[in-house]
């Protein structure tokens, strides 16, 4: 609608010119058209004819601009540059594979208005197609590089950090989405769970470390034993489920029985399954059945060996496994890049504009140097993008940069002639990539420098037509604005995502590579000390109440822990029921005093066990201090499996009748409290 709306008001402004009746049809029409595709837009984002509806929209809306531009004169008029509006807009709301045939379409109406329409200058519709075309296909890859960052950012919202499996969320929308689809087709689904075997064990004789590995081994073996359309997911702490797609109940019965031959020489396993419509028709009724069948299942094996029997040989074969990352240095190099490549290709056509076709021109020499020095300085950017990326003066250089580069287009437009010059189009047309690209902090600023420098060009050096000059900047204007809502709309996007990324789906807190994030940043603080917690019996809340009772414990702890420590301190959940308590100004005895107090509020529904490391005290990095802090957890776990194995009669007399090892701030450690009934 913006494009009709600006041809009916140059068709009103100038009322004396030719074919303004037949251009004021041809607005309403394309108006008429915009208002409808506007209303219908709900509609259409649901129906399976959304692309054939808005490709032939947007070829109706091509038709009506090269109609416009042929009635006003052709390349030359105020209206002659809306074919290429549209390319720009094109390259940043539609995919790439269907950008390249309407970018096709686009160029095809241009060189139509130029050869049907009016005379032109030399080289004006060269300079303008090939200025626009840089432009467009610089905004459609940064659009597709942004599109692949938010995809990369939701596959690692979806991802288990330590596994590779799909998370909690992940595999929950995998398995509604697959249960749902089941259901429109009258297809069979099976749904797999797995739970290790007195995993708690491997913790407690190797550590979280070697717990860590075994279930990093688990993941990778489940996920190798199912079909590529099949998902996995880690759902809990030492709990997998994998959805098994078109799977009935003799084939979810034969895969869990091959699982089980894999997992069981390393990794004791009880597994359940269920399938749909067989076993159950509802989702939950699958989720309760399959769960009820693990259970069962792990009560039948109770005599069985534990995986602690066995965590040797998945240390020794487990790999480190790499997590996908998206980075802010890469948003920025892609950035910084950008800027480089808009320098270099605007002012190469302007330098191709001067060899060729201003042979005449009384400052055809000074407009070469001006150009000249423009693209060196964008080869210069876009060779530094790199290094550019990891300064801390990053904004100020590119900054530095885009006022050189405009200041330098200024001049060349007014060397060339005006505001109406066929350069003037290399001082607009990077309007909207800056929009679309640059956080509008910096955006704004420099998009109203540059509409100065144009309007100051006009004025002090001159326009053939003021309504060129008025139709040329307000339709730039409003194709960035349309350019940068969208790169607005895509930020959001990408900082919910990364929020997303950080953050445990069933506590709201940290997760694993969220908090590992955190504590890289500040590490270079000083006092700086590590809380590794572990609740005790956790595993008989899940085996005797039912996950959702372990569920609702986990975020109580996670709500306490944040309840009892500083705005400045930071609490995550490594996985299961293993928490980790980063604080940014404590020491050594602070750390001691807050396990103390963390340990009491804790009491009020499960007791805990926890370790701590200070940064330079036991370590200069997180795995240090966590190998730290996970040996003084365990090593309080001994301490109080001791204090619980003495008679009745000394436990009640508490620390009087058996005092613990004294801690490291030589106050006799307190008696552990038994878990509450």
């Amino acid at each position: 609608m913006l494009t009709p709306a600006a041809a009916m008001i140059y068709a009103l402004g100038t009322p004396n010119g030719p074919h303004r009746q037949p251009m004021m049809a041809v607005a309403v029409g394309m108006a008429a058209l915009g208002l409808l595709g506007w209303a219908t837009a709900p509609l259409v984002a649901r129906s399976r004819l959304r692309v054939p509806i808005q490709l032939a929209s947007a070829i109706v809306t091509l038709a009506g601009t090269s109609g416009l531009a042929l009635l006003d004169g052709g390349v030359t008029s105020p209206l002659g540059a809306l074919e290429l509006y549209s390319l720009v807009f094109f390259a940043v709301v539609l995919p790439q594979r269907l950008f390249a045939p309407m970018a096709v379409l686009c160029v095809a109406a241009y060189a139509t208005v130029a050869m049907a329409g009016g005379a032109a200058p030399p080289g004006f519709a060269w300079v303008f197609t090939f200025t626009y075309g840089g432009v467009a296909y610089l905004a459609m890859r940064h659009t597709s590089a942004l599109a692949s960052l938010r995809r990369r950012l939701a596959e690692v919202t979806r991802s288990d950090a330590l596994t590779g499996c799909l998370n909690r969320r992940g595999f929950d929308e995998r398995l509604n989405a697959e249960f749902a689809a089941a259901a429109r087709r009258g297809e069979p689904v099976s749904l797999l769970l797995a739970d290790l075997d007195r995993f708690k064990e491997v913790n407690d004789r190797y550590g979280h470390r070697a717990g860590d590995e075994l279930l990093a081994w688990t993941g990778r073996t489940l996920a190798s034993g199912v079909r590529v359309r099949d998902a996995v997911g880690r759902v809990g702490g030492d709990e997998f489920a994998a959805v098994l797609v078109g799977a009935e109940s003799d084939d979810a019965r034969a895969v869990m029985d091959r699982l089980r031959a894999e997992l069981d020489p390393v990794s004791p396993t009880s597994l359940g399954y269920a399938s749909y419509p067989a076993d159950a028709d509802t989702l939950a009724g699958l989720r309760q059945l399959a769960d009820e069948r693990v259970y069962a299942d792990k009560i039948a094996r109770q005599p069985e060996s534990s995986s602690r029997d066995t965590t040797p040989r998945a240390r020794v074969t487990v790999e480190q496994r790499t997590t996908l990352a998206v980075t802010g240095r890469e948003r920025r190099r892609r950035s910084v890049a950008d800027g480089g490549w808009l320098g270099v290709s605007v002012c190469a056509v302007g330098l191709g504009y001067v060899v060729l076709f201003a042979g005449g021109h009384p400052h055809r020499v000074g407009m070469g140097v001006l150009l000249a020095v423009g693209w060196l300085l964008g080869a210069a950017v876009l060779a530094g993008a790199e290094r550019l990326s990891r300064s801390s003066a990053l904004r100020l250089w590119m900054a530095c940069y885009g006022l050189v580069e405009f200041v330098l287009s200024t001049g060349i437009v007014a060397l060339d002639g005006g505001a109406t010059s066929t350069l003037a189009v290399g001082l607009l047309a990077p309007m909207p990539l800056i929009a679309l690209s640059t956080p509008p902090r910096v955006g704004v600023p420099l998009l109203g420098l540059i509409s100065g420098c144009y309007l100051a060009v006009a004025t002090f050096v001159g326009a053939a037509d003021p309504w060129h000059v008025a139709v040329h900047l307000g339709g730039t204007i409003a194709l960035t604005f349309a350019c940068g809502s969208q790169g607005a709309e895509a930020g959001r996007q990408r900082r919910r995502l990364t929020e997303l990324s950080r953050l445990d789906a069933l506590t709201g807190i940290l997760n694993r590579r969220g908090f590992e994030q955190r504590f890289a940043a500040e590490m270079a603080h000083s006092g700086v000390s590590l809380l590794l917690l572990d609740l005790d019996r956790f595993k008989e809340v899940n085996d005797r109440q039912g996950h959702a009772a372990g569920d609702a414990l986990l975020r109580w702890v996670a709500i306490t822990l944040r309840g009892n420590v500083r705005p400045t301190d930071v609490v995550g959940r490594l996985g299961g029921d293993e928490f980790v308590v980063l604080l940014t100004s404590a020491g050594e005895a602070g750390a001691a005093e807050a396990a103390d107090r963390l340990r009491s509020a804790l009491g009020e529904r499960t007791a805990a066990c926890i370790g701590t490391a200070t940064l330079g005290a036991h370590g200069a990095d997180f795995d240090a201090l966590y190998a730290h802090a996970d040996a003084e957890l365990y090593a309080h776990k001994r301490r109080r499996a001791a204090w619980r194995s003495q008679p009745a009669r000394d436990r009640r007399r508490g620390p009087r009748s058996w005092a613990l090892p004294e801690s490291r701030t030589g106050e006799t450690t307190r008696h552990p409290d038994e878990l509450p009934a």
